[in-house]
């Protein structure tokens, strides 16, 4: 009776030694402290709203965006396939500047929607969209961890003036 406890002992012990080596050795820290998340940046785009005959800056224009995005599935039935638009308006010297936060592990293009909303105030122009492909921004801000930093993309649009019939 006394060896089998004695043995029970010994094979507690030798499971306890093994479980605590091995529950150690994967607590290593040369892999970093853990993140969640997804790698993400600024993307920013900026420049000015001339007229294309005249070269004048236009004030008033509304400059915007929206990512296609895909579209969530709930049920079988997709649910969305655009974010919320952002947009801004240019000032008197027809500068804008707009920024969208982004997933900065995949190629980067979306388009940017230039549209006059104020109707006969400056003169009626043209709608355009442009499509800003980020491949060869201009990078800055710090990268730390998962934020890779702002890139920023700079363009000049030119608008036509609409033709008013009388």
């Amino acid at each position: 009776m006394k060896a089998k406890r004695k043995m029970i002992k010994i094979v507690n012990w030798a499971l306890a030694g093994v479980l605590t080596l091995l529950g150690f050795a994967g607590c290593d820290t040369t892999y970093g402290p853990d993140e969640y998340g997804t790698p993400h940046a600024d993307f920013t785009v900026k420049g000015v709203v001339v007229d294309k005959e005249t070269g004048k800056a236009i004030k008033g224009i509304s400059v915007s965006y929206n990512s296609f995005i895909e579209p969530i599935y709930m049920y079988g039935t997709p649910q969305t396939s655009f974010e919320q638009k952002s947009s801004v308006l240019t000032d008197e010297k027809g500068a804008f500047k707009i920024t969208k936060n982004g997933f900065s592990n995949q190629q980067v293009t979306f388009p940017v929607y230039v549209e006059d909303i104020d109707g006969k105030e400056n003169g009626l122009y043209q709608p355009d969209t442009l499509q800003v492909d980020f491949k060869y921004a201009v990078q800055s801000g710090k990268s730390k961890s998962w934020y890779g930093g702002e890139y920023t993309v700079t363009c000049e649009v030119e608008l036509s003036k609409i033709e008013e019939e009388e």
